[in-house]
């Protein structure tokens, strides 16, 4: 078994952790970080559990320790970040020295030699950990997965972009309020509302989504060459991202073959039958009215995105639409960051 830890494991992202986390055949969480307010509490006492399952008896009896590599223990291979990003930009990086980090925190995704990944979409990016090691002189590493909204749509682009030629995507999305925390939007804002902004979400998305469908050469990303357009919006929904993706070819195209590229999808977390890995990373839905997110967001365990809606654009030559929805803190948070582990553990451990 891999020891691991959690870091801001009494927040949402880190019970999501913990959630998924519960009797993995491969990993063991021995180890859980909070605020210095509750480091020598038990879990149970300092915890407010928000999410719908009973918190694991495992970690009731676990005492938090604060966000620092001298107080984890020295018998943690990896650690599972879901800090914020204010503080992860600093603490990340002092806990790569000994250990790797598998991050949830969009401090460090976009920079050099720090591997942003979805497994299915492009694993080779793991090859930048040699250089990033040693360029900063570590024993560990840091791996980042994308932002929630991106990993759902990246996953849908990534058999498209296989197939065929892209010239833009336009995107908007309809996101749940557990995107941004507990206390992330207040009810008075959200109920009966919908909020047409988030925070550098429309920017996190068209530049993120460009990095992960590029090439790396063995030194630097060379983003994919479409355009992307996003819009990002709030909405009464607790969880699971909905979007609205509309995509231009430069030639004509066939709504069949392109349903039947991106059900068939299959990535490298499914050759190798990783623990958390869905058999399907994208389900087509037919009925006219799907995907929902109250209906849809847990298939394969929140970890499958569900696609429908397929069909032509008749306003622009060479274009289609859909619509997806995929669990933002399942597959686009703590899921995410648990399927990197299992690559890294299978591929360079």
């Amino acid at each position: 078994m891999i020891n691991v830890g959690i870091l801001g494991a009494t927040g949402m992202v880190g019970q999501r952790f913990i959630q998924l986390l519960e009797n993995h055949p491969d990993f063991e969480i021995t180890a859980l970080a909070a605020s210095f307010k509750s480091a020598g509490k038990r879990y149970e006492d300092a915890t407010n559990w928000y999410l719908d399952n009973e918190m694991p008896e495992s970690v009731k009896d676990i005492k938090l320790v604060e966000t620092n590599p001298s107080a984890m223990n020295n018998d943690v291979d990896i650690v599972f970040s879901s800090i914020p990003t204010e503080l992860a930009f600093k603490i990340e990086k002092e806990f790569a020295k000994d250990y790797v980090v598998a991050s949830n925190a969009s401090a460090h995704r976009m920079k050099k030699n720090i591997p942003l990944v979805i497994p299915e979409v492009n694993p080779e990016y793991l090859d930048m950990i040699e250089n990033q090691q040693k360029e900063n002189n570590w024993d560990g590493f840091i791996v980042t997965n994308p932002n929630c909204s991106t990993i759902a749509l990246t996953l849908s682009l990534k058999p498209i972009v296989d197939n065929f030629n892209v010239n833009s995507i336009r995107v908007s999305t309809m996101q749940a309020v557990s995107g941004a925390g507990y206390n992330g939007v207040p009810s008075m804002a959200i109920v009966d509302n919908l909020v047409p902004y988030i925070g550098n979400e429309e920017e996190k998305m068209e530049t993120e989504t460009l990095h992960l469908l590029g090439n790396y050469d063995g030194k630097n990303v060379h983003p994919a060459d479409f355009k992307l357009s996003a819009s990002c919006h709030r909405v009464p929904v607790i969880d699971g991202h909905t979007e609205a993706v509309f995509v231009e070819l430069d030639d004509d195209l066939n709504i069949e073959d392109i349903e039947d590229k991106m059900a068939n999808f299959k990535g490298l977390p499914q050759k190798l039958n990783l623990f958390s890995a869905p058999k399907n990373p994208i389900i087509i839905k037919k009925e006219e009215d799907r995907p929902q997110p109250r209906m849809d967001r847990n298939a394969e365990n929140g970890m499958s995105i569900s696609v429908g809606r397929l069909r032509k654009d008749q306003a622009i030559d060479n274009s289609f639409k859909y619509v997806l929805v995929g669990h933002n803190t399942i597959r686009g948070a703590a899921g995410a960051s648990v399927l990197n582990a299992e690559l890294i553990n299978d591929k360079i451990l």
